[in-house]
């Protein structure tokens, strides 16, 4: 990746902190305006659940080639195993890393 590409990435969070958290650390634009590069995905959301939105995106031909990191506070093993099997490219548990460790993650995933 190089410097001057920016990277758009798509934030799922119910947690309104957490999520403009990351959403000032990324310096994110416009979603509606820039292709999404990867997504963050919480599995704990108010109305579709993570997992569902994860099949949905691997099943379309359009969204599948989008990494996803599952970024949440599920932490058995069975969801760990569920969400890796499912395509997700990386599970992160919140209360395990820092946002400068996630971001971390992120560029060596857009490389």
């Amino acid at each position: 990746m190089t410097k001057d590409k920016k990277i758009s990435i798509l934030i799922v969070e119910d947690d309104v902190f957490l999520a403009d958290l990351y959403k000032t650390k990324f310096s994110l634009d416009c979603l509606k305006k820039n292709p999404i590069d990867i997504v963050l995905l919480d599995l704990v959301l108010p109305k579709m659940g993570g997992f569902e939105i994860l099949k949905t995106m691997k099943a379309d031909a359009k969204l599948r080639q989008i990494p996803v990191i599952l970024l949440t506070n599920l932490s058995q093993k069975s969801d760990v195993d569920k969400g890796l099997e499912m395509g997700a490219d990386d599970y992160l548990i919140k209360a395990h890393f820092m946002p400068s460790e996630v971001v971390e993650k992120i560029k060596k995933l857009v490389k």
